[in-house]
Parts: structure tokens; C-alpha cells; sequence
């Protein structure tokens, strides 16, 4: 299935890129980390990496084009592939012509921190208050990392106050609704300033760092005036970065554990090189990762090596059982005095950037959608015969879930008024069906999106949700993974629910929860025999779709499950 890739946010203040050159034409094969353009934005011209395999079926531009952040860039594919519909639906980046001309040439980091440095000093002291950061170029902002992003928590920072920065190299990690991502700069200089310390919020567009030459930037004036402007957490001032540097418990527990041995993987400042998902992994099976070699850039660990490395477990990560305490006893009474073990106590853990984010829109949806709901049974001995038969022929195996996205989104078909969201003064009934599929991970729900699902086969639908799924437990959904859903399935089968009712997911106008299937006595015929009941129950918004209008669908989704052979012709 043909991806379309559109225009990223590249830098924090970023609104549109220009096409600086193109490294693949159409037509080219393309690998999924191959060099597909590079795009100027307002701060950098930076290199834009492919995440998927096929063909390059088309750009948005040429080189010198200009597009707007989230116009069509391009779309990846297989080679013959119809995309004219990706086309057309990917907004208006492929009509603009008026985008050929290439920018003009911006001036150098050099000039253009002289020229601040001029009007710095031509101005009055009190004009630091009014002060633009967003034009200046040692400003960082905190970017925007996904689509539903208000505000993002400092992971770690990869560089103190005072160090040396390069363009490429590792700022920190961002903590967002979504996932931890790393922040890489996009300039060379010294970090001057750090806005937030590790484990605070940060807002988007707040002041997240300042690189530059140290001494040429007023440092005082630009937090002053992002205090005065964008409200964001209390800032690190550089001078007590420098003095906390010292004392911090991460940053001294990082120095203890510097290898001198291992130079490779360590960078400047005695951090271990690793990503995000490869500690998170080392940490769950209990691997040192010092002990780990890295086959990623300058050796940094990535995933792929934690996954193939063994060994014995790490030391100290057995535990030795505590015997509990034993009330004490007394031979003349007939009964011990209780004593507890423990004390009162309890575990106050902070909200994730993803809980808050749940707990925010959720909360909006059942406070503002009147919600009903409506409970079917259907009989799933022809789906389960179905299944098996199917499997014996699917390259990857087929689950009860991905019938039920095949059922729903053929349903959706016949009943468009299903397919919506309300918009407040009108309702939106759109025309392609994406289905989210609900995954429980343990900082809250994700919900991975497949697309143009009733266009496509059980096997393509089991073998797409299968690699979300995967990506969604380890954090690394794309945004174009997460968004898009017109209509939502929840499935608490597998954990032995019957039944259950679900929280409509914005922007979708319904929700199915789907239960167990369970096996019944029903009478047949002259005696009694066992069936195989699965309970489903369509949450409904009741502004955009009314109760007919659901029980109908609910119904064609029922006579696709018993009859599975409806949805292959």
C-alpha cells in the first residue's frame, strides 16, 4: 500500500521547507534509511531520511519548490501503484507552482549574529523586554513532536551547560504524549542555557535551550524575554546549570559510570551512547549495557544489538528473599496481639505526557458527546471454521481481531452516517475508512490507525496490525501511525471480558468493544448442542448518529461475522 510522506516539522519554528536537492527520483527504489531530499527550513538546511521500502511514485515538488509543514512531500509505494487518490487527498501541496523559485540564500550564522550584536547595541537597555526570539538563530524552542503535543517532559539531557555542540549531536530527550524522542541540534556552538531540568515540563514554543558563542549572547535578556512572553516552566540559569552539574544525583551517577576502556561509545561528556527504546530494553532484561557493543553511528547501541546480545544476567540483579516478620506470640494468651508488618504508606507516581493526554480528551469526550450505547450477540461458529481454514493459507497468521476490522470497515461502507465526526455546525461523513485498533501499553492506550482497511485482505490487515502493534509497545509509532482513525475498535476479549462498554476515541462518532467468545448451551433441533457467543457493544455519539443508524450497522457487521465468506466477494 502506497505511504504518503508529508512536509515534517523540522525545526521548532518551522512553517515551510524548500526542496535544496532531491536523491531520489521517481521512479528510484527507495530503503527505508535512504537519503530521499534535502529541506531548508528557517534555521538549517537538513537531510530527510525514508522510513519505509518500495518505489518513489511521486513528489510534491521539485528542487527550489516550497511547501508548508504537512503539505504532500511525497509518496512511496510499489511500482504500477494507482495513487491518484493519495494524491488528490493529500491537500493542495501538489497543485502549488507558484513554489518552484528557491529561496534566496539566508545570511551566515556569523553575519547574522553580528547584525544582533549591532542592534543589541544601538537599542536602549529596556528594550531586551520586547526582544523577537523566535528570530534569533541561538534560540531553541521546544518543537512540536506530535500532533496532539501541548507540552513535553525533559527525559535527559545529553549536554550540560558549557558544552560543545555539533550539528547532529544529541540535545536531549523529549518525553511527549506519544513517546520519548530525541532531540537533535541543529546547529554548532556552545549550550549557553538550559530551560528546563530533567524530569520538568516544558511547553510548546517555550524556551528550551539557547547555542551560541559564548560571551556574544546576552543570555539574561533572551530569558527575560521569553518570560515575558511564552509561559513555560522555571528556567535553569547557566550559572546554576554549572553549579548543579555537580551535585545532581543523574549527572553524578552518569560520571561514576564512565568506562574508560570503551571510549567509542561514550560521548563527550561520559554518557553512554544508546537510544531511548535500547536502555528501556537493557534495563527490562537486566543487560549492562557497557557490556553491550554498539553497531549504530560513532557505536552507539541500538536496539537491534541489545535484542542479539547474551549473556548472564547482570550482577546484583538476583534478589535474596526476606523472611516477613512474625507476630510475636504468647504462650498464656490464646490469641497474639496483632502486630503490622509495615507501615501506612502509599506511591505517588507523575502522570506521562501520554496519561495526561488520555485522560484530557477522554475526559472531553465523555463530558461533551452524549453517549449511548447498543449490545449485540453474534454467533461466531462460522467465523472460528472461517479463521482456520484461512490460516492455512494466510502468510501471517489471522486473529478474530482483524475480522473485525475487515467487518467493520465493509459495514462502514453501506453506512457512511457511521463514518463521521461532529464538527459543531455541520457533521463530517468521510469517504475513506481508516480503523483504529485500540493496544494497551503501560503508559496508557495507544490507538494504531489501518487505513483504507475495507480495500484491503484479512492477510494485508493481520500483517499491518501486527508490525503497529509491535511499534506502538515500543514506543515507536510514527505520527501519521496514530492519527487519521474515523472509527474505533476496543477488544478486551483476549483478557476474558464478556462485555463492556467503551470511551468514544475523538474525532470518530463511535467506538465498538468487543468481548470474549464464549461457548453457550442453546437448544437445536429436537435436543441441545454448544455455540460459540462474542458480545460486541457500539458506543455511539448521539449528536451525529442516532440509534437506528447504529443498531443497522451493527447489524451488517453481524452478518459479516457469520458469514465470513460475505466480506470476500
Amino acid at each position: 500500500m502506497a505511504e504518503v510522506i508529508l512536509m515534517p516539522r523540522l525545526s521548532d519554528t518551522m512553517t515551510e521547507g524548500v526542496i535544496a536537492a532531491w536523491h531520489k527520483k521517481v521512479g528510484d527504489t527507495v530503503k527505508k534509511g535512504d537519503l530521499l531530499a534535502e529541506v531548508e527550513t528557517d534555521k538549517a538546511t537538513m537531510e530527510l531520511e525514508s522510513y519505509k521500502d518500495g518505489v518513489l511514485l511521486h513528489i510534491g515538488t521539485e528542487k527550489g519548490g516550497k511547501l508548508q509543514v504537512n503539505d504532500l512531500l511525497a509518496i512511496i509505494g510499489t511500482k504500477g501503484e494507482d495513487i491518484s487518490s493519495l494524491i488528490k487527498s493529500g491537500g493542495q501541496a501538489a497543485a502549488k507552482s507558484e513554489s518552484k523559485k528557491p529561496e534566496p540564500k539566508k545570511e551566515t550564522a556569523a553575519k547574522s549574529a553580528a547584525n544582533k550584536q549591532t542592534e543589541k547595541a544601538s537599542q536602549p537597555a529596556t528594550a531586551t523586554a520586547t526582544l523577537d526570539i523566535s528570530k534569533m538563530d541561538e534560540v531553541v524552542l521546544m518543537p512540536r513532536l506530535s500532533d496532539t503535543m501541548t507540552e513535553g517532559v525533559i527525559a535527559a539531557w545529553h549536554k550540560n551547560v558549557g558544552d560543545k555542540v555539533k550539528k547532529g549531536d544529541i540535545l536531549a530527550e523529549i518525553e511527549t504524549d506519544k513517546a520519548t524522542m530525541e532531540l537533535e541540534s541543529y546547529k554548532n556552538g556552545t549550550l549557553l542555557y538550559q530551560g528546563a531540568a530533567k524530569g520538568e515540563n516544558i511547553q510548546v514554543n517555550a524556551l528550551l535551550c539557547l547555542i551560541g558563542e559564548k560571551g556574544k549572547v546576552d543570555v539574561d535578556a533572551v530569558v527575560a524575554a521569553a518570560k515575558g512572553g511564552v509561559s513555560s516552566q522555571p528556567a535553569v540559569s547557566s550559572q546554576q546549570s554549572e553549579a548543579d552539574s555537580s551535585k545532581a544525583p543523574e549527572q553524578t551517577e552518569t560520571k561514576t559510570e564512565q568506562s574508560t576502556d570503551e571510549p567509542a561509545r561514550s560521548n563527550g561528556n561520559g554518557r553512554l551512547k544508546a537510544s531511548p527504546l535500547a536502555k528501556k530494553l537493557a534495563k527490562e532484561k537486566g543487560i549492562d549495557l557497557k557490556a553491550v557493543h554498539g553497531s549504530g553511528d560513532g557505536g552507539r547501541i541500538v536496539k537491534a544489538d541489545v535484542d542479539s546480545f547474551s549473556s548472564q544476567p547482570a550482577a546484583g540483579s538476583q534478589q535474596t528473599a526476606t523472611p516477613a516478620k512474625q507476630a510475636p506470640t504468647s504462650s498464656p494468651q490464646p490469641v497474639a496481639k496483632f502486630t503490622p508488618a509495615t507501615e501506612e504508606k502509599f506511591t505517588d507516581t507523575p502522570n506521562s505526557q501520554m496519561r495526561k493526554t488520555i485522560a484530557r480528551r477522554l475526559g472531553e469526550s465523555m463530558f461533551s458527546a452524549p453517549h449511548f450505547y447498543l449490545t449485540m450477540e453474534i454467533n461466531m461458529d462460522n467465523a472460528i471454521a472461517a479463521r482456520t481454514q484461512m490460516n492455512e493459507f494466510s502468510p501471517v497468521k489471522i486473529s478474530f481481531q482483524d475480522m473485525t476490522i475487515k467487518a467493520c470497515a465493509m459495514a462502514l461502507r453501506q453506512h457512511p452516517a457511521v463514518n463521521s465526526s461532529w464538527m459543531g455546525d455541520f457533521i463530517r461523513t468521510y469517504h475513506h475508512i481508516h480503523i483504529g485498533s485500540a493496544v494497551a501499553v503501560p503508559e496508557g492506550l495507544m490507538v494504531p490507525v489501518i487505513k483504507f482497511a475495507d480495500q484491503k485482505s484479512f492477510s494485508q490487515i493481520a500483517a499491518e496490525a501486527k508490525e503497529l502493534y509491535g511499534k506502538a509497545r515500543d514506543k515507536k509509532l510514527q505520527p501519521h501511525e496514530f492519527s487519521g482513525n474515523t472509527f474505533t475498535i476496543s477488544n478486551l476479549g483476549m483478557m476474558d471480558i464478556e462485555e463492556f462498554t467503551a470511551v468514544i476515541n475523538p474525532p470518530d462518532s463511535c467506538i465498538l468493544a468487543v468481548g470474549k467468545i464464549k461457548e453457550v448451551v442453546i437448544k437445536k433441533d429436537d435436543g441441545f448442542g454448544v455455540t460459540n457467543i462474542m458480545k460486541v457493544t457500539l458506543s455511539c455519539d448521539h449528536r451525529s448518529v442516532d440509534g437506528a443508524v447504529g443498531a443497522a450497522f451493527l447489524q451488517t457487521v453481524k452478518k459479516f461475522m457469520e458469514h465470513p465468506i460475505g466480506m470476500l466477494v
